[in-house]
């Protein structure tokens, strides 16, 4: 098996010395818990989300940034030399150290830097521990063993903030103490934080760090100035080729060894790639890019409390600002744990969200300890759905045939007689209508105050494709299980009938929506490409192949489809601006990720040529050297060169792609 971890991705000095193009490329590294800890190649910070720990104190919600920075300044006799950067108000840079940054790469998921002072060499890396509110920073003294002695001064800066907020300084108030001189505890009323060094001391001096200058939050159109509390520095002896650090955690025990910490996550690693070879052969001979997708997908599963005290499981949807979305869980779930070999995950996964099922319905997201789930959603349980059934496929024993069965009746059931926000089956044509004013509930789902930008009241069409897909599904289950499945099947053909009236008479492809309030929606969006891509199509096949040709032309680009057609009025090229500006333009142009994978898959279905279908996928392996390095981005601007925008690392971006490659690879060998 060829389980070592992929080590393409790579900044030189061409990169790693141009401040713009360092800061642009973030590392990202998760602990299993909603939790995680991000930054810049460059070590400065561009975003309020950017720390070496940011903790849920409800897992996996409730986020706090409370170590927000390490910064080592090297200091070698009388010379001392900076490490590290950091923007300031007014367009200040200082330190630059970023200039002494000879390279930077991921080993598998970890961040490794290699700063070259002349004949001094200098690595550092960071990581989580695998399921604990831990953080490491480590550095190792790259020398022979004739060289001399070297110190690293670290300035050690803290917070307690919510993630999404912003400092202030009158509200973080905290109670330190010093226990011994390696260790620091930093209390607050909600918890607190504990700081170890290994291999030297802690060193109080307590000030603010303040006005921050967070560039990408000023894109952003948000408040981009923050302040963090420096409560002093460690003072870590270097030693040639021995590992030196610092240790924070919001538990009261973590492991110092820094070789073991290390260890435990570069094999957690080492063991996923492995899991997926033993499950998937076609793993074994995969590029590393898409191995890297293997990797990526670990980064969204967390743990889910449930009420009752038992351990669920759920998907983050992505980093940083995003919780478990019942949606996006459901798209992701295939991709993050069947394509990586993992069926039992994905059965828990969705054994905890049958928790929240009512009337037929998925939360939008799941809550909060104590707070009441909202279900705003149209198309999160027909994904569930979708995710049984391709759980059933990778293999499935009677006990879990019998199990997935009743969720998957009592939703179709609920969906016939009519549930929450007018969703309901019309009578006349068997199709699923949707929708009350005021409401989104599609995923083109942005709304600003009442504004719905995207309404899509009526029959949206990827919402009466899986509507189609989860009869035919319900049908196959009930033959599988010796039951009739004369009700669902028969349905599912009053569907394909009724689904032919989206077809539109000028060959254009599909209607986006019918029976609106302003009736038919022509306008050319992405939503078709489902009712070929789903298991179960109800288009024939001349009517496949234009749908994929209308979307291959008007759609297509090397990172996804446009969510917009260009040549329609509404079509914003560029995903800018302030918060009313960009979620305007969320879903009238920007080009979402998640959605090349279901181009690929629906064009080999009206080719049967896998590797040219596959081939869609390629370009995500540059990309994966860019923004959130070694994920796929949320979305891309849908004008050239397709700059990547929103949330940096995204669940249904990295699955939908690795889904299709697993799938797409398999039939290659065929």
């Amino acid at each position: 098996m060829n389980q070592a971890r992929p080590d393409f991705i790579r900044c030189g000095r061409a990169i790693c010395g141009d401040l713009l193009q360092a800061e642009r490329r973030e590392w990202w590294v998760t602990n299993g818990l909603g939790g995680y800890a991000a930054g810049t190649v460059a070590g400065s910070l561009t975003r309020g989300y950017h720390g070496l720990l940011i903790a849920p104190l409800q897992p996996p919600l409730k986020r706090r940034l409370v170590f927000a920075k390490a910064d080592p300044i090297l200091v070698d006799g009388d010379r001392e030399i900076s490490l590290f950067s950091n923007r300031w108000a007014g367009g200040v840079v200082s330190p630059n150290g970023y200039v002494h940054l000879e390279s930077f790469h991921l080993e598998g998921r970890m961040p490794v830097w290699r700063f070259a002072v002349g004949d001094l060499i200098l690595e550092q890396r960071i990581w989580l521990e695998p399921g604990a509110n831990t953080s490491y920073v480590a550095w190792r003294w790259m020398a022979t063993a004739s060289a001399y002695p070297l110190q690293l001064r670290v300035h050690l800066l803290v917070n307690w903030r919510d993630h999404h907020a912003r400092t202030r300084m009158a509200d973080f108030q905290p109670v330190l103490e010093a226990p011994h001189p390696a260790l620091r505890l930093v209390e607050t009323d909600d918890g607190a934080l504990r700081l170890w060094t290994c291999g030297g001391i802690i060193r109080d001096g307590v000030s603010w760090f303040e006005n921050f200058d967070l560039p990408v939050e000023h894109e952003r159109g948000l408040a981009h100035r923050d302040h963090h509390f420096c409560l002093g520095e460690a003072l870590l002896e270097l030693r040639p080729g021995v590992w030196t650090g610092v240790v924070a955690s919001l538990d009261e025990v973590a492991d110092l060894d820094l070789n073991a910490a290390m260890q435990r996550f570069m094999q957690r690693d080492r063991a996923l790639l492995a899991q997926a070879e033993s499950q998937h052969p076609e793993w074994r001979l995969a590029p590393d890019w898409a191995r890297q997708l293997v990797l990526a997908a670990d980064s969204f599963i967390v743990a889910r409390p449930l009420a009752d005290g038992s351990e669920g499981q759920s998907v983050i949807a992505g980093y940083p600002w995003f919780g478990d979305w019942g949606r996006d869980t459901m798209i992701a779930l295939p991709g993050l744990t069947l394509a990586t070999g993992r069926t039992d995950l994905a059965r828990r996964i969705l054994l905890t969200y049958a928790r929240f099922l009512d009337q037929g319905m998925l939360p939008n997201q799941l809550p909060a300890a104590g707070e009441v789930p909202g279900y705003n959603t149209v198309d999160a349980a027909l994904w569930y759905i979708e995710a049984w059934r391709a759980v059933l496929e990778a293999g499935a024993d009677a006990e879990t045939l019998a199990t997935a069965f009743p969720l998957v009746q009592e939703i179709i059931a609920w969906h016939v007689a009519g549930t929450r926000y007018g969703i309901g089956m019309d009578a006349s044509d068997a199709l699923l209508r949707a929708g009350e004013p005021g409401t989104q509930l599609t995923w083109m789902d942005a709304k600003i105050e009442d504004w719905v930008v995207t309404p899509r009241l009526g029959k949206p069409v990827e919402i009466n494709a899986l509507w189609y897909n989860a009869l035919c599904s319900a049908a196959d289950l009930a033959r599988r299980l010796g039951q009739s499945p004369a009700f669902y099947a028969d349905l599912a053909d009053q569907v394909r009938h009724g689904f032919r009236r989206f077809i539109r008479p000028d060959g254009e492809g599909l209607y986006d929506l019918l029976d609106g309030p302003d009736g038919h929606d022509a306008q050319i969006r992405p939503n078709q490409i489902f009712a070929v891509s789903l298991a179960h199509s109800p288009l024939d096949p001349t009517t496949q192949q234009t749908v994929v040709q209308v979307c291959g032309r008007e759609l297509l680009t090397s990172y996804g489809l446009r969510s917009l057609a260009p040549c329609c009025a509404e079509f914003r090229p560029y995903y800018l601006g302030d918060v009313q500006e960009r979620d305007s333009s969320y879903h009238q142009g920007p080009v979402w990720a998640w959605l090349l994978g279901h181009y690929a898959l629906a064009d080999y279905r009206v080719s049967s040529d896998a590797a040219a279908a596959q081939a869609w996928l390629e370009p995500i392996c540059d990309h994966l050297a860019d923004a959130g390095l070694g994920a796929v981005s949320e979305i891309f601007d849908g004008a050239p060169p397709h700059q990547p925008r929103g949330a940096p690392v995204q669940a249904w971006s990295v699955a939908c792609i690795l889904a299709a490659w697993q799938r797409l690879e398999r039939l290659k060998s065929r």
